[in-house]
């Protein structure tokens, strides 16, 4: 019997020529990464347990991102423990505020994560990298501090779904409004401790962006990673960015999967989900007249040049509701940069948004856009779990740029055709 993409690279990294779902392997990793808020828990418990120098300098990337820039005096003790362990132990991929991104967005645009790595990171959506062919997955702070010693982290083999999507999306229909309607499908438990295998003519038609917004989501179906086979798109992503050899791996014609599930992408419409759960999911004109009070563009997941590009495309000429607050964060200061060459910033002040520096801010909760009771936001985040964006009463309904964008000119939820005359 053949492997999945998922066993071949876990084989690979544990010297096997095969494994099994449901072994267990003790795998060396291609990358450990953390960022300001699970980065001092893994110092700690790394000196704690002895640690004195990290295993590979160059396999480690230590990102300050959540509350960075410093959000209070406690967040910059939290950034100020990472930039001395950095400091220290010489490590090559710590990036500074005004150098940084948000960690998800930062690594690949950089070249750091390649096709067939092993990564894992002291944060849920560690998944993302999945979308250029590598195994990436979430770790606890201390599985982290194990393997900034040794280089290595056990791993029980997951099993695998695989999610064939077919045919041409409909007008505004992006990677977010698939995997929405995929964990709108499954559930927030459908695929736990599975692999979520991509793939399909619809996913070869994907950009790259879309892509790596699809695998963030994983996690929030319950997910081990999402990933999806490199192809002549992803070799093209890398090929002027890589710093270092890869290997591209695919899946055997008969590797064996848990589930294999279909969908008609001619059949899904633009997506939103509503409180408090990322599986909660509607067709955007199914909602009736929800008024809101904040929109964020950004994050992890929905915060690169395209999806700057598409929000700006439905702005351009219009005003933010005047009740309304806008906050618009590109995920690294490539983006930011690349908006002001395009004119998307200007896009976006002449509406009335506002324009942060890159960091995670509001999607956790940290800063930068938190609500208050009885406030409503729409965003491009990934998860509107109860009290996620601030007051534990407040709502988080979550969507692509293009509907976030509509929203913010309306001042409810709103179809990205009700401000735009024509379609993308």
């Amino acid at each position: 019997m053949g492997m999945t993409i998922t066993q071949k690279i876990l084989a690979k990294h544990s010297g096997k020529d095969f494994v099994e779902p449901g072994e267990l392997v003790m795998a060396e990793v291609d990358l450990a990464l953390a960022n300001d808020i699970t980065g001092p828990v893994a110092i700690e418990e790394f000196k704690k347990a002895g640690g004195h120098k990290v295993f590979d300098r160059e396999k480690i990337a230590l990102i300050p991102d959540h509350f960075a820039p410093n959000k209070d005096i406690k967040s910059a003790e939290l950034c100020k423990t990472l930039r001395e362990f950095a400091k220290a132990q010489q490590i090559k991929h710590y990036y500074e505020v005004g150098r940084m991104g948000i960690e998800h967005a930062f690594l690949p645009e950089q070249g750091i994560v390649l096709p067939g790595d092993l990564v894992i990171g002291a944060d849920s959506h560690t998944c993302t990298y999945g979308a250029l062919g590598a195994f990436s997955t979430g770790v606890g702070s201390t599985d982290l501090a194990f393997a900034m010693m040794t280089g290595k982290c056990w791993f029980k083999v997951p099993e695998t779904i695989k999610f064939i999507y077919n045919g041409k999306p409909n007008p505004w229909v992006t990677g977010k409004d698939l995997i929405l309607h995929t964990i709108g499908d499954i559930g927030v438990d459908g695929a736990l401790y599975k692999a979520m295998e991509f793939t399909g003519d619809t996913i070869t038609h994907l950009t790259i962006d879309e892509r790596l917004t699809m695998s963030n989501m994983a996690i929030e179906a319950g997910g081990k990673n999402g990933i999806m086979e490199p192809d002549e798109i992803t070799l093209k992503y890398v090929k002027n960015r890589a710093k270092k050899p890869y290997e591209v791996f695919r899946s055997d014609p008969d590797a064996a999967y848990s589930d294999i599930i279909d969908y008609d992408v001619k059949k899904i419409q633009p997506k939103i989900a509503l409180p408090h759960l990322p599986e909660n999911v509607v067709d955007v004109e199914a909602v009736d007249n929800i008024a809101i009070d904040q929109v964020v563009i950004g994050s992890c997941t929905n915060g690169r040049l395209e999806d700057m590009r598409l929000a700006a495309k439905v702005l351009k000429g219009h005003k933010v509701h005047p009740y309304l607050r806008l906050i618009i964060i590109p995920a690294t200061q490539q983006v930011y940069q690349d908006m002001i060459k395009e004119g998307i910033t200007e896009i976006f002040v002449d509406a009335g948004a506002v324009v942060s520096t890159p960091t995670c801010g509001p999607c956790l909760g940290g800063y930068m856009g938190i609500l208050a009771k009885g406030e409503r936001a729409v965003a491009t985040t990934n998860r509107n779990f109860v009290g996620r964006m601030g007051h534990p009463e407040s709502e988080v309904y979550l969507s692509n740029p293009a509907v976030a964008a509509a929203s913010a000119v309306k001042g409810r939820i709103a179809h990205p055709k009700e401000v735009v005359c024509c379609d993308i």
